[in-house]
């Protein structure tokens, strides 16, 4: 059985956002990718605390997927150590969940 997730991760601008929506998607690396945003950020670097606006992006994906999203995310992040966190769905419409599965392979 397959199991899914939703991936998520942050960038510092919309465009960022939709290319990495678009291409993860493109190589059916997650079944689809939302853009939401602005978002206000407030967060600790570097022993400084700052504040900025953010757009995260939302992924859905089968869980055989993510080593290989999250590779790409790293890979085209404009960030150095960008935030790639995965939850696991743990339940839903059996269409829904055989879509992201079809739409992943």
């Amino acid at each position: 059985m397959v199991d899914f997730l939703i991936v998520i991760t942050t960038v510092d601008n919309q465009d960022a956002a939709r290319k990495l929506s678009r291409s993860a998607v493109e190589a059916s690396l997650a079944a689809s990718g939302q853009v939401t945003g602005p978002i206000e950020t407030t967060y600790r670097h570097l022993d400084k605390v700052s504040e900025g606006t953010e757009y995260q992006v939302t992924f859905r994906t089968a869980s055989d997927r993510r080593e290989a999203l999250e590779k790409h995310l790293v890979d085209n992040h404009p960030y150095d150590s960008p935030e790639v966190i995965a939850f696991t769905i743990g339940a839903g419409r059996t269409e829904y969940l055989d879509w992201i599965a079809r739409a992943t392979r």
